[in-house]
């Protein structure tokens, strides 16, 4: 099992990652909540992570917060939602605000994820709701937390970038192109923000 990895981060385009280690590069995937806090390419990254293997692929997805890791397992085991799901809803929330959402039987969040059905969605609610009670966290704004640092890319490839990101995680081409579109603005130079941006205007609605 691997549990942890400390290298240097050599790749990122959402949600996939790459870090080196002793001239070994691992790739992975990553929630966009871990991917906001990435440092940038050529800094040293430690992840805590956890391995899928299956019949046809061996799998591995990374995280920079214990209690990110520890949802995404206990997600996992839920009937009906995999390891593609688990990352997309920790991609849409982090573990306080998925808490949060249990608690107050959120149910219009979690459908507004990709991939969520009403009925996995009230399977959430009702399989997650004496699990995270301890999970709460102060009430406060994340947002300076969640941004990304400023990137040098173009314009287009920023919203490319996005784009192709929330396609990653199961939004139609459509749907993308019309969140990206509904957030963009000139001030944002990174894909990770915009990408952020999108995330919580479904979310907000």
């Amino acid at each position: 099992m691997i549990g942890r990895i400390r290298g240097v981060l050599v790749h990122k385009q959402p949600p996939d990652i790459l870090v080196e280690v002793a001239g070994v590069g691992y790739e992975m995937q990553v929630p966009m909540t871990t991917l906001f806090q990435l440092p940038e390419l050529g800094a040293e990254v430690s992840l805590l992570t956890h391995f899928v293997v299956r019949e046809d692929a061996q799998l591995l997805y990374g995280f920079i917060d214990e209690r990110d890791r520890s949802l995404f397992r206990r997600l996992i085991r839920v009937s009906g939602v995999g390891p593609k799901l688990g990352l997309t809803i920790l991609s849409g929330m982090d573990a306080a605000s998925f808490a949060r959402c249990v608690q107050r039987d959120d149910l219009s969040s979690l459908v507004a994820l990709p991939g969520v059905g009403r009925k996995t969605a009230e399977r959430l609610l009702v399989e997650m709701r004496d699990k995270l009670k301890d999970w709460l966290g102060p009430d406060g704004d994340s947002d300076a937390q969640l941004a990304g640092s400023p990137g040098q890319a173009s314009r287009a490839a920023v919203v490319a970038d996005a784009e192709g990101a929330l396609i990653a995680l199961g939004y139609r081409p459509q749907e993308a192109t019309r969140m990206v579109a509904a957030v963009d603005d000139a001030a944002v130079n990174s894909s990770e923000e915009l990408i952020r941006r999108a995330l919580k205007s479904v979310l907000s609605h």
